[in-house]
């Protein structure tokens, strides 16, 4: 392995870095999204259970004890309870402007890494193709015949930083496109559920 990697030249180093970035990114995100997840349909049952029932503290502790944005955003909501509708609405848009860049946080390293690793290997292509041509050079100066052993070592890395720049970034692609999906799915959610309470709100007041 370790072969592999020093025939790859110094440009094999920054691929191996990018890899780990975006192993790193992507391990954190999941985790991030994996508690923020929540039963949505239940916990909104739960505070129109308590919102109807005129128990708005009770909902708003609720909300407090549970984890993830929907329930922050729903939060900013209740809290507006006896405000008009266009008041609550307003405190749940401000509230999911702070809480969407959570969500996405770190995605564009992803989607930057995914950009440069092929560049990457691109580069250490032309560094190790220039190697080739230089031993060439110097074996024609010299009047020397050149064998194909000569510009071995040129050409390998070459060939190995342009698999390595490829290996990392076709994952790191999937891998930004499935957090970007799973990101907008959330917002979708999170959209609905505001939707829902602004309404069971207006509908409480008779606004």
């Amino acid at each position: 392995m370790w072969e592999f990697i020093s025939k790859g030249g110094p440009i094999m180093g920054l691929i191996i870095l990018c890899s780990i970035m975006a192993f790193a990114v992507f391990i954190e995100r999941m985790w991030y999204l994996r508690n923020a997840k929540i039963d949505t349909s239940k916990f909104m049952q739960e505070i129109s259970n308590k919102v109807k029932s005129n128990k708005v503290m009770e909902a708003v502790d609720m909300c407090n004890t549970t984890r993830g944005p929907i329930a922050r955003i729903l939060k900013s909501g209740v809290m507006k309870y006896d405000k008009p509708r266009a008041d609550i609405k307003e405190a749940i848009e401000d509230a999911g402007i702070h809480e969407t860049p959570l969500l996405e946080k770190n995605l564009g390293v992803l989607a930057t890494i995914a950009h440069i690793a092929p560049l990457l290997g691109l580069l250490g292509t032309v560094v190790g193709m220039l190697k080739a041509f230089q031993v060439i050079e110097v074996k024609a100066t010299s009047m020397v015949p050149v064998n194909p052993g000569d510009l071995a070592g040129g050409i390998w890395e070459a060939l190995i930083t342009t698999v390595a720049g490829l290996s990392v970034a076709i994952p790191t692609y999937v891998a930004y496109n499935y957090l970007v999906s799973r990101v907008d799915n959330f917002v979708v959610v999170m959209e609905k559920s505001a939707t829902e309470l602004v309404n069971l709100l207006s509908d409480q007041r008779g606004v």
